[in-house]
């Protein structure tokens, strides 16, 4: 399954919880999700809303005074200590970081030091993780997002007047399809609403799909000429020729001057930056020193970004590119209980239609840890988990 954001009023945090609602998303999930962030007294509202006619899922926040902001920083550890799971927690991250280093750059401070207000945090987390999570219970294996409608104007922020977009979201939006406008039409992509685009979107809306369900989530203001609303469709990739042909990205690079641990702390920071694939490779460099290739598979919507980091982190002084095909088998994830403790289980579609079941091996050596059987008993129990319905 792939969802496909339409952002023709842009979009927020709010706007992609209602959509997720319309699409399936269950409402007393959503409601309960405060308590499981450790968020007390906060509440969530849900009502059934018309922007322009079309009738839209609304959602609000009941947020009691807090005792401060809070920084990026403190609210990571907050999402990590909840009950929320790992694969959550790691892209919710993701997102938090991208905010934090954005709005970092626009004031000049660190990411750590970046600081969201009290109600605007509590907000943040819950559009963030509420999202993310979203699309994960509603089986969501990729994401995709039509031409961002900006809006116009200028906005009220903490700062003072800013101009449309926001500066913060500007850079969030780099590299990402935008479009001025409707004219009047105000702020319509918040800071939350960009990171959410920038760090779960692969690229723009598919060529061919097959749509299964929409829905619209609703944004707070409702004006006469259009409707402001976010919409997501739920699809199936085309069964045309070719499906499960995409078109990538191939960076290399060749260094000969970092040692092993440097590379490998390297490629870990590749693949968190968002790489499909690291692969170091010996090679032989000029006047015969021995080196390594360090190739990276990437969309290429993260390939700027990928570049950056490996020019900047590594020692290289540039990067190669070539674009490539790639045929990958369709797949998607299953949680398992073993033992007590959550597996994942990666589940691939084979040509013939058969399936392919393999553990996540970080899930497997976690749970042989904490309860001493070793991972070769652990992923047994596991594979006949997910043998059964």
């Amino acid at each position: 399954m792939i969802a496909i954001l339409d952002p023709f009023s842009g979009i927020a945090g709010d706007m992609t919880l209602g959509a997720l609602v319309a699409v399936g998303l269950d409402p007393d999930w959503l409601r309960a999700l405060p308590e499981r962030l450790a968020l007390p007294g906060v509440t969530v509202s849900i009502e059934e809303v018309e922007r322009s006619g079309i009738v839209c899922q609304k959602v609000d926040f009941d947020i009691p005074p807090q005792p401060h902001g809070r920084h990026i920083r403190e609210i990571r550890r907050l999402v990590e200590a909840a009950d929320v799971p790992a694969a959550v927690a790691q892209r919710a991250g993701e997102v938090f970081t991208a905010i934090a280093v954005a709005e970092g750059e626009i004031h000049g401070v660190s990411p750590d030091e970046v600081h969201l207000h009290e109600v605007g945090a509590v907000d943040a987390i819950l559009d963030v993780v509420g999202s993310v999570w979203g699309f994960q219970l509603l089986g969501v294996e990729r994401i995709f997002c039509g031409t961002l409608s900006l809006g116009d104007g200028f906005v009220k922020a903490a700062h003072g007047v800013l101009p449309v977009p926001a500066p913060a979201t500007l850079k969030l939006l780099e590299g990402l399809r935008v479009k001025a406008g409707p004219e009047g039409s105000g702020e319509l992509v918040t800071p939350t609403g960009a990171a959410l685009v920038k760090v779960l979107a692969e690229g723009s809306t598919p060529g061919e799909y097959l749509p299964v369900r929409s829905g619209f989530g609703a944004g707070t203001r409702d004006p006469a000429d259009r409707p402001n609303a976010l919409r997501i469709i739920l699809a199936e990739p085309s069964t045309t020729a070719g499906e499960g042909r995409e078109e990538l990205l191939h960076l290399a690079a060749d260094i000969d001057d970092m040692t092993g641990e440097e590379l490998a702390v390297l490629s870990d920071g590749l693949r968190a930056a968002g790489a499909l694939d690291v692969v170091l490779t010996a090679t032989m460099m000029k006047k015969g020193r021995p080196g390594t290739r360090v190739e990276v598979l990437t969309r290429p919507l993260r390939a700027p970004e990928l570049e950056d980091w490996l020019l900047r982190h590594g020692s290289t002084i540039g990067v190669r590119s070539s674009i490539v095909s790639r045929r990958a088998l369709r797949r998607r994830e299953r949680i398992v209980d073993v033992l007590g403790h959550p597996v994942r289980l990666k589940i691939s579609t084979l040509p013939d239609g058969s399936e392919r079941t393999k553990a996540e091996m970080d899930d497997l050596s976690h749970v042989a840890s904490v309860t001493g059987r070793t991972v070769g008993e652990v992923e047994s129990i596991a594979t006949l988990a997910g043998e059964r319905p």
